[in-house]
């Protein structure tokens, strides 16, 4: 399995979705994120992360509100958002790294 580090630093677009349980919001997140995974198959990789059970990596890219998503491609951070973002507009911004 391929470390966090890793996946972030590779060529394919890597997009984040720093969540947590409790949070309602991120669970309206998971049909949209799963939507979009459909759509861009083998072009973008989508990783969900607890910032309860992975308190460093949330501290690591200042994770202050859930759901948080960020778009990482070569290590470098494309876009980021906090709260829900609508299926269509998901997928508007991250076609200009899934080409």
């Amino acid at each position: 399995m391929s470390s966090f580090k890793e996946l972030i630093n590779a060529p394919t677009p890597v997009l984040v979705d720093f969540s947590a349980e409790w949070c309602g919001p991120c669970k309206m997140m998971a049909p949209i994120l799963k939507e979009v995974a459909g759509k861009t198959e083998g072009k973008l990789r989508i990783l969900k992360v607890d910032i309860d059970k992975n308190p460093a990596a949330a501290n690591a890219y200042g994770i202050q509100s859930v759901p948080t998503l960020i778009l990482f491609q070569n290590g470098e951070i494309k876009w980021r958002q906090s709260g829900v973002v609508q299926g269509q507009q998901l997928l508007q911004i991250v076609s200009q790294w899934t080409k």
